[in-house]
């Protein structure tokens, strides 16, 4: 089966690849003429199967996209569909992480709860959609650390490990995260077979 991811973000092009070893994965720098529609979902799978169906119909073959961003508790759920653009249009991850933290400042560890919380939607050209879903639990840390991961990785900490996601491999990252929860749903519904037209 051949699938186009509906992104060209190179961190989770190499998470979905990881993740679906079984399938051909082209991405959108296999189509580079070809732009995304504006993100106007209200939720986080308004948007997947907006990007999904969307790069289906263009391409004439099955489509994956994602939605995914960061709840804070303490903000009311804020980032959440606004986390990429978080601070602003061209913002960039450093931006959008630091005004989150900016704007927990002197809130107490025990109050920064938070979860990234990701729906990916498997679209057809037929316009068949089905969607995925994964949360991953943890704390907003007081400041960034770590190298590794992308987005909001640095200040998400993950308690049973004492580590922000930014500090774990791409393997460890793999195992727990939000993506990775609804990356596996969506690969026991693809060998299953349910998604083959009657």
């Amino acid at each position: 089966m051949k699938i186009v991811l509906a992104t060209r973000n190179a961190g989770k092009i190499k998470e979905i690849k990881q993740m679906l070893p079984a399938t051909e994965v082209l991405t959108l720098n296999d189509f580079p003429a070809l732009a995304m529609p504006p993100e106007t979902g209200q939720t986080f799978r308004d948007n997947a199967l907006l990007k999904a169906l969307f790069i289906a119909e263009k391409t004439g073959l099955p489509a994956l996209a994602d939605d995914s961003g960061l709840e804070a508790d303490a903000l009311g759920g804020r980032p959440g569909v606004y986390s990429a653009r978080y601070a602003g249009k061209d913002s960039t991850d450093t931006d959008n992480y630091l005004k989150l933290l900016r704007e927990m400042k002197g809130i107490a560890m025990e109050k920064r709860k938070a979860r990234f919380r990701c729906v990916i939607a498997l679209a057809f050209p037929d316009r068949r959609a089905f969607t995925f879903d994964g949360v991953f639990e943890g704390y907003i840390t007081l400041e960034p650390r770590g190298a590794k991961g992308f987005g909001y990785d640095p200040v998400f900490l993950v308690p049973e490990m004492g580590k922000t996601v930014a500090e774990l491999d791409l393997e460890e990252k793999n195992a727990i995260s939000h993506r990775a929860r609804a990356l596996r749903k969506l690969k026991d519904f693809l060998e299953s077979g349910a998604w083959k037209s009657p």
